[in-house]
């Protein structure tokens, strides 16, 4: 039994939202049912990317879209926020996608890269010409990606690279590879480099047998002795500070994104919950047990909503720091995830059949509260913005 997506709104939250943003929005969200909904369910039973939509994402304006110029379009933060929202409520690994090729190749390529590595990349990133993936986490840095392996020697006017990358979306799938590395010629300071994925001596090989964002590609890359002109450094990079940046717009994106699978979840919960009769003929919704559980998620829904509306209006006037990015990824992928949780209770063991989105957006989520910074991680964040003291 289908269940058509009614939109979630409990506090007019659509009256805090300009004609603009919610013309953004309501366009992402047309796409995602027309075109995303009516396969979703066969790419996540197949493990399959569906690599059809990546063009018709392009020519919606969905790549680099809070980027200016290089044919992006000019976002504001929290238009580009609701596109993640409509993407996660269509599936986690969708909006993963655009998340990391927006977000982590191209963004690093925008904020860190020369005119010239400007100019080649980014047009075609945008039109989804090239495709990109961020390659920092590596098989035994996670959490603490300062201890990175992956080395760059300088050799003449090249680079070697050397190293494993691990968890990388989209790794297989990509043209060029944001690698994050220790340059050996400057103390092993962390450098960003451009490195195209069809150079000798790099690998990349998908992870397969995943219970989550089946529909999303995971890789692990290897570089043995890449060679990469000294050009493909991007040289406005230095430090952990500058990969840490790229995740603070990926980790921004996830807060809205979480809120459209909690979105999806819900209302499908609500709407099984008044047509679904058990007990003397009645809808289950007109339990108490049902209704505390519906109350609760549209309570946590709305106020993530507030959330990441406000991470968005400040990050549109400059103003939000990591810590403010880190609240909003850290209690909206926990609000989602639990609401997953509720919704399936409610339509029990239906609740396990991919006729609903339920279960599906409950195995992703529990890669998204995962990834870019763990729920612990962002929990530390948080911690040392209030006290002032470093708990790492």
């Amino acid at each position: 039994m289908a269940i058509k997506f009614r939109g979630v709104d409990f506090l007019e939250f659509d009256s805090l939202l300009t004609d603009e943003e919610r013309l953004v929005r309501d366009t992402t969200r047309k796409f995602i049912e027309d075109n995303l909904i009516p396969i979703i369910e066969e790419c996540n039973r197949a493990g399959r990317f569906p690599s059809e939509l990546v063009k018709p994402m392009a020519d919606l304006g969905l790549y680099g879209a809070s980027l200016k110029g290089y044919g992006c379009a000019g976002m504001s933060n929290v238009e580009y926020g609701l596109v993640m929202q409509e993407l996660e409520r269509g599936d986690s690994g969708v909006r993963s996608f655009v998340s990391v090729h927006s977000s982590l190749a191209m963004y690093p390529i925008y904020a860190f890269g020369s005119d010239e590595q400007k100019q080649s990349w980014l047009p075609v990133m945008q039109t989804g010409e090239k495709i990109g993936c961020f390659g920092l986490t590596e098989p035994d840095f996670g959490s603490n990606p300062g201890g990175m392996r992956t080395h760059a020697k300088k050799s003449g006017k090249e680079y070697v690279l050397n190293g494993e990358k691990m968890w990388i979306t989209s790794g297989s799938i990509a043209d060029v590879a944001i690698i994050w590395a220790k340059a050996e010629d400057e103390d092993n300071n962390i450098r960003g480099f451009l490195v195209e994925t069809d150079r000798p001596g790099f690998r990349a090989e998908d992870i397969h047998g995943k219970w989550s964002l089946r529909a999303s590609v995971t890789s692990s890359l290897s570089l043995q002795d890449v060679h990469i002109p000294e050009s493909n450094l991007l040289p406005k990079t230095g430090g952990l500070k500058s990969p840490l940046m790229c995740l603070s717009q990926a980790r921004y994106g996830i807060g809205w994104g979480a809120i459209g699978a909690a979105m999806a979840c819900y209302d499908c919960a609500l709407q099984y919950s008044l047509f679904r009769k058990q007990f003397h003929d009645q809808p289950i919704a007109s339990h108490q047990l049902v209704q505390e559980k519906l109350t609760w998620m549209i309570s946590e829904i709305t106020k993530a909503q507030l959330l990441a509306l406000q991470v968005g209006r400040l990050k549109d006037k400059d103003k939000a720091g990591p810590q403010h990015i880190s609240m909003s990824k850290r209690n909206n992928v926990w609000m989602a995830l639990e609401c997953a949780r509720m919704a399936r209770d409610i339509l029990g063991a239906n609740g396990i059949a991919d006729e609903y989105p339920i279960f599906r957006h409950m195995a992703n989520l529990e890669s998204v509260k995962t990834y870019e910074g763990t729920h612990d991680i962002h929990t530390l964040i948080i911690g040392q913005s209030v006290t002032g003291i470093d708990a790492f």
